[in-house]
């Protein structure tokens, strides 16, 4: 697999480039972002999401804390009690985020937790112990599901617990086996997600809707339409250029260089998103959006400010502007609604210009068409603006015959 610096950009898969990095940056920051990418099979989805884990950044961890525990705020049943002392005595290490994947054959053990066999089965010394499952495992990190309408569809259980831990930030993951009291965790996890709608079951929000909201973000993969960058693909995938490295140095040579300026970027962004702040204005923006277009789920406004002030970060500025809103708003709503609205409210948006248009939503005032005739001209005087003589002359004008 290409590393993800070495993938081809361009107009139809900007949109994942970018939702990925937000994601990876808010997740660092410690707020998740869920996001989905739908497309035609074979136009790189999975490809990009899976890349993306070369360049995630280091976290600080409990040493050894199967559960990523961050040392300032544990959360796991083993140390979630434990004096800061006695958290200094066991140590911590450093270790790339996490990045698990659920598959399709994955079951609600492996997925949420269950027990821990080798030790159930330990000859010296068995006890019953509880064995977190992937979830648990990628807390403060990616969770990847592909296609995940085919999941939705075939294994409603682990959609359900998917629901728990995508419903809030934090998220709730409860663990529970017979014989073994249950175990509630928080867990903090960005969910990724690629589908093609086309394809059976059908589209997501069409399977399961809860799951759909869930998801902050969704965008379309498109298909490349240039000749030059379609063959400069070709090249770069080719056995012939691949086998060519295998011979040489027996891997694809990474340049890991590369790799850190994406995680420096990272750092800096996610140290940057806690404290950049929403404009009262946008704000506000946002919450009339809301009201006027009769928006179903407040997931969508919460979204929308947390991938605006994201969005304002990777394009390197200090502070959030309209068109970041305005670029948030068909990747926030393209799942949530349905298509005349989606349509209704870009156009509603593209009819306004500059600020004040975009964050006014009172209706203007249709301009007087020019072959319109003017029946009552108002060029008209009151009467204590007037002479006596021109009274008088404008009586005389009025009933001629009395003078």
């Amino acid at each position: 697999m290409l590393p993800f610096y070495a993938l081809e950009r361009y107009e139809g898969n900007e949109a994942l480039f970018n939702l990925v990095m937000m994601s990876i940056v808010s997740t660092y920051a410690g707020e998740p972002l869920h996001v989905h990418a739908e497309g035609l099979r074979g136009t790189g989805k999975t490809t990009i999401m899976r890349s993306a884990r070369g360049i995630l950044p280091f976290i600080e961890r409990i040493k050894g804390c199967i559960y990523n525990c961050d040392p300032y705020d544990p959360h796991c049943p083993n140390h979630r009690y434990l004096s800061q002392e006695e958290i200094e005595a066991i140590g911590t290490e450093s270790i790339p985020m996490p990045f698990l994947e659920i598959s399709h054959s994955a079951k609600v053990g492996t997925v949420a937790g269950s027990i821990d066999l080798a030790r159930l089965t330990d000859p010296n010394h068995p006890e019953a112990h509880m064995l977190p499952g992937l979830i648990p495992q990628a807390h403060r990190g990616i969770l990847f599901i592909d296609e995940i309408n085919r999941l939705a569809d075939t294994s409603p259980e682990i959609t359900d617990i998917l629901l728990d831990v995508m419903g809030n930030k934090p998220g709730h993951l409860q663990i529970e086996e017979a014989g073994l009291p249950a175990v509630e965790i928080t867990v903090n996890v960005s969910v990724w997600a690629a589908s093609n709608p086309d394809e059976d079951p059908g589209p997501l929000e069409e399977i399961r809707r809860q799951l759909s909201d869930r998801f902050d973000m969704v965008c379309y993969m498109g298909r490349p339409h240039s000749v030059d960058i379609l063959a400069h693909m070709l090249a770069e995938n080719s056995y012939q250029k691949k086998s060519r490295f295998y011979r040489q140095r027996k891997v694809v040579p990474i340049d890991e260089s590369k790799n850190d300026v994406y995680r420096q970027q990272i750092v800096r962004w996610a140290e940057q998103y806690a404290k950049t702040e929403m404009p009262e204005y946008l704000r506000n923006f946002i919450a009339r959006l809301y009201i006027k277009h009769n928006l179903e789920s407040i997931r969508a406004i919460e979204a929308l400010q947390q991938g605006a002030i994201l969005r304002s970060l990777i394009k390197n500025r200090d502070k959030v502007q309209i068109s970041d809103v305005t670029e948030t708003i068909p990747l926030v709503l393209r799942h949530r609604v349905d298509g005349d609205t989606l349509v209704r409210i870009i156009n509603d948006l593209d009819t306004r210009g500059g600020k004040e248009g975009i964050l006014s939503f009172k209706s203007r005032k249709e301009k007087k068409k020019e072959e319109e005739p003017e029946y009552f001209p108002h060029d008209a005087r009151s009467l204590k603006d007037l002479s006596r003589s021109e009274l008088i002359s404008t009586e005389k004008n009025l009933t001629p015959t009395d003078y």
